[in-house]
């Protein structure tokens, strides 16, 4: 008997318990207001996304300049992937075009 008593006291105090916090809760932890108008910078700027290979293919002396900057280790990241392969399939395009005469 008193464990079925201490049973249901125990789960009214936990409805009530779980009550008063949805309740309470915006006077505890008040809402977000809108953002801030005025607010300071960003102290450190967002990256850009890597330039893609189709960019580097039709800009073949940047590419060219990032190879270098990644083999000296001053870049690096996808845009050196990239760069690699678009200077990689431009030079087989040359290769190619001398090999057929053209």
């Amino acid at each position: 008997m008193t464990q079925g008593k201490t049973l249901i006291i125990v789960l009214v105090t936990l409805i009530i318990g779980f009550g008063a916090g949805f309740v309470l809760r915006p006077v505890i932890v008040p809402v977000e207001r809108g953002a801030i108008v005025a607010g300071p910078p960003a102290a450190a700027p967002t990256p850009a996304a890597p330039r893609g290979m189709q960019y580097f293919a039709a800009h073949l002396d940047e590419a060219r300049q990032v190879v270098a900057q990644c083999a000296e280790g001053t870049a690096r990241g996808d845009e050196c992937a990239n760069a690699e392969q678009a200077v990689i399939e431009a030079e087989g395009r040359e290769r190619f075009k001398k090999f057929m005469g053209n």
